[in-house]
């Protein structure tokens, strides 16, 4: 039996090494890569569950080959028994030994979570250097944490924010300004004095004068703010109720801006507002040749199971939130008869369909909505917007706090990772709605519930 084999290779005393859960690389197999000058080891009881994830059909199983197929390239330049180099610095290798110290007892059965512990263990014994297993599984890090290991979540997953972007700044300026804004519908950013990043919302109060103040829209590229349009005609029926409604309306109807995210809780009107504002450039303006609607398919609670039908049969339960917004915006806007969304779709209008076929696709032309985006994650997030061809809109919307996705939180799901990263973009536009207004009961339970 060798060294490797019986674990006891030794760790450079200088270099922490990395031991990497199973989740961990189902979630971003780009982990592999990202701890720089440290070494990362992954037990043999990771890569068998690996292999288990590999033929499923979803982002999980597609995440599972890729890292295969990068574990597979690195094995060209070495052994990974015995450690390969990474172009960071550090080394990574697969420990293939699978004994290790014993757990209590009543810790229960052999699984692969004690596999791997017991693995973190032995590495731990064998090494002089520092050992520190990265998980995002929360009770395996309880675990650890018994057994005197140190545990962390994997940070790369998560963005590191003192405060969420909200796309909003309060900013106090001499009333002439305010005056100068009302006039002549804009005002120089060197007269304002505002620290604000692209695109934002500016809340501008007159100094000394709280009841005088106005809204505009920051324009970096041209070094102005430009005063709010009201759109008092309303978006296919649709009036702004409040300033971040009215704001969202700035965004969603702007062909400068590429991508939009809302978010905000339920009843806020993201979803209806995107809509709205996606048939009035389709349909009114031919601005885009198509409104695609799109969102996850994750359950709320358990799931049924099958279901009975054809494909459009089964989508329809999943798709039912975005025809209610359809038929309300169709029925305001008719005469109240039975709605007319099926019209659209057979007119190639609206297109609706599930994030599922989305990969592969070019998508050029078109107003994309992407709903219910906190279920998703920063990679599914990155092919959605890395599908959007020329002259192509998109349009995030979802609610951090209403996760149904149990590997992503309200820090590490791709709607919010989106808003961090391109909060600094030109192209890019943020809103956080945060009146409810689709009835005082909705408002209520989302405040206190």
């Amino acid at each position: 039996m060798s060294e490797v084999e019986a674990g006891l290779v030794e760790i450079e005393p200088a270099v922490c090494a990395y031991v990497l859960d199973t989740n961990v690389l189902l979630y971003d197999p780009n982990a592999l890569f990202v701890f720089n000058e440290h070494d990362i080891i992954i037990p043999m009881t990771v890569i068998e569950e690996i292999d288990r994830f590999k033929k499923d059909l979803n982002e999980t199983g597609r995440n599972a080959r890729t890292v295969s197929r990068y574990l597979d390239a690195l094995r060209e330049r070495g052994s990974l028994r015995e450690g390969v180099r990474l172009d960071s610095g550090g080394i990574l290798r697969i420990d293939y030994a699978t004994h290790g110290p014993e757990l209590p007892i009543t810790w229960g059965p052999e699984t692969n979570d004690n596999r791997i512990l017991r693995s973190v263990l032995r590495l731990r014994e064998a090494g002089r250097g520092g050992i520190k297993f990265i998980t995002r599984d929360t009770n395996m890090r309880l675990k650890c944490d018994a057994l005197g290991v140190s545990a962390e979540d994997y940070h790369n997953a998560r963005i590191q924010i003192d405060e969420q972007y909200t796309g909003m700044v309060e900013h106090a300026v001499p009333a002439e300004l305010i005056d100068a804004l009302h006039g002549d519908g804009v005002v120089s950013l060197e007269d304002l004095r505002v620290e604000a990043y692209p695109n934002a919302l500016l809340l501008l109060t007159a100094l000394g004068q709280p009841n005088k103040s106005a809204m505009a829209r920051l324009d970096v590229r041209r070094g102005e703010a430009r005063k709010l349009g009201r759109h008092r005609e309303g978006v296919w029926g649709i009036l702004a109720r409040n300033k971040e409604q009215l704001f969202a309306l700035e965004l969603l109807l702007d062909d400068d801006i590429a991508l939009v995210t809302l978010n905000g809780v339920a009843g806020t009107g993201k979803t209806l507002l995107a809509i709205a504002s996606g048939l009035r450039k389709v349909a009114d303006d031919a601005t885009y040749r198509k409104l695609l609607v799109s969102r996850p398919i994750f359950p709320l609670g358990r799931d049924i199971g099958f279901l009975p039908g054809d494909v459009e049969q089964k989508l329809n339960p999943w798709m039912k939130p975005i025809f209610d917004n359809l038929e309300l915006l169709l029925s305001s806007r008719g005469d109240g008869k039975e709605p007319q969304h099926q019209y659209l779709i057979d007119q190639g209008i609206i297109e609706v369909e599930p994030l599922t076929y989305i990969r592969g696709r070019s998508i050029p032309g078109q107003f994309l909505v992407v709903d219910e985006a906190q279920n998703l994650t920063p990679h599914e997030i990155k092919t959605v917007l890395t599908r959007a061809g020329e002259g192509t809109k998109v349009v995030l919307t979802g609610d951090p706090g209403q996760i149904d996705n149990p590997y992503v939180d309200a820090l590490s799901n791709g709607l919010t990772y989106t808003i961090e990263r391109f909060k600094e973009s030109h192209v890019a536009g943020h809103v956080t709605l945060r009146k409810g207004e689709r009835s005082p009961l909705a408002e209520l339970a989302a405040r206190l519930l």
